[in-house]
């Protein structure tokens, strides 16, 4: 019999206090819902909506991961990062930016960015490469754990972004891979399709929920093919992840 459905644990510092991570940007819609997330994730977290306040929260609050917007009404990312690195500040920065270009990208992290996310994105795509940056610090995170979430004899590998069901390896897309992660960290819970749309697809997706349906198909083509199935559909309501019935 498989054990029980685990997650991720959270991740903290040395001492056993939280996280902390600074979220820069001057759309305070976005700011807000990424600070919701990591907050989800049990972190404390921070926002601010131009460069110099940026660079006055990062001296005072003294985060452990940046995720910050490059487009900013005063100093741009690039000149926030610089400050800061000239300054001896070495935070984990994640940027985030409209622009799409591989121009834009190398500049970011030439520049002494850790990482990029381009808009639109998944907030779980931001909060799984934050904690990727976290993880890869210097940081020493006393409960880093594993990254491997199990739900039965099914396991996701946050950090390799490997699946696999019984021993045998799946391959996945990333919105798929996304997906899958959002059940199962919460197995055994009836997730609504507004809700999947909210945390798996873009902040401001305006697509209808047929989308999480289509999805939803090609992960049970995948996950539950030739196998007791795991993915189930409360009629009504939504969807939910459990251990097979015969594990």
């Amino acid at each position: 019999m498989s054990g029980p459905a685990r997650f991720a644990p959270p991740l903290r510092k040395a001492d056993g206090t939280p996280v902390r991570v600074l979220v820069v940007d001057d759309e305070s819609t976005l700011a807000d819902l990424l600070s919701m997330a990591f907050r989800y994730e049990g972190w404390e977290t921070r926002t601010a909506g131009t460069g110099r306040s940026a660079l006055s929260l990062a001296r005072e609050f003294r985060p452990d991961a940046l995720v910050l917007d490059i487009m900013l009404p005063d100093l741009d990312g690039l000149q926030v990062l610089a400050r800061l690195r000239s300054g001896g500040d070495h935070v984990p920065v994640l940027f985030l930016t409209a622009k799409d270009s591989l121009d834009d990208r190398l500049t970011g992290l030439t520049a002494g960015g850790d990482d990029y996310v381009t808009k639109p994105f998944s907030l779980e795509e931001v909060v799984a490469r934050t904690r990727g940056l976290i993880r890869r610090s210097t940081l020493t995170l006393a409960a880093a754990g594993d990254p491997v979430l199990r739900v039965g004899d099914l396991a996701l590998n946050e950090d390799s972004y490997e699946v696999s069901r019984g021993g045998t390896p799946i391959t996945l897309t990333g919105t798929e891979f996304e997906l899958l992660r959002f059940l199962m960290r919460n197995p055994q819970r009836v997730l609504s399709k507004a809700r999947i749309l909210d945390r798996v697809w873009n902040y401001d997706f305006g697509g209808r929920s047929s989308v999480v349906e289509i999805y939803i198909s090609y992960l049970r083509k995948k996950i539950d093919a030739g196998r007791a199935p795991m993915i189930h559909t409360v009629r009504g309501v939504g969807y939910v992840l459990k251990p097979p019935t015969d594990a």
